[in-house]
């Protein structure tokens, strides 16, 4: 059983901070690839970031490489993506998976506003 937990998200004018946490509940965390997705209104869910089982390694979609950064806490079971800088079009809801995601691991997510 695995349970997907995201909180963080909220209301910010452009040009401000967030951070997002993702609380996963599964057995050998460490041994997972995880990621961040978002899906804004009337879109595809996109890939947001990537980062491996230890930390060491991070990856980004082009539109958030400068801007977003992706960490975990393999002792607390814990991924989060800290969002800065914040536009307009990052507005949508954020939900972690695994790499690649696994359909029935998709959780709640967390919205995330951006007013101009």
């Amino acid at each position: 059983q695995v349970q997907l937990v995201e909180s963080g998200g909220g209301l910010v004018q452009a040009g401000g901070s967030l951070r997002l946490s993702c609380a996963a509940s599964v057995r050998d965390f460490r041994n997972y690839v995880m990621g961040w997705f978002r899906q804004a209104p009337g879109k595809e869910r996109e890939f947001v970031a990537t980062i491996n089982w230890s930390g060491s390694s991070s990856r980004y979609a082009d539109s958030v490489a400068d801007r977003f950064t992706i960490s975990r806490d393999n002792a607390k079971n814990m991924v989060y993506l800290q969002m800065n800088n914040l536009k307009p079009e990052d507005t949508a809801v954020y939900y972690c998976n695994i790499n690649p995601p696994h359909p029935a691991y998709w959780g709640q997510g967390t919205q995330v506003t951006v007013s101009s």
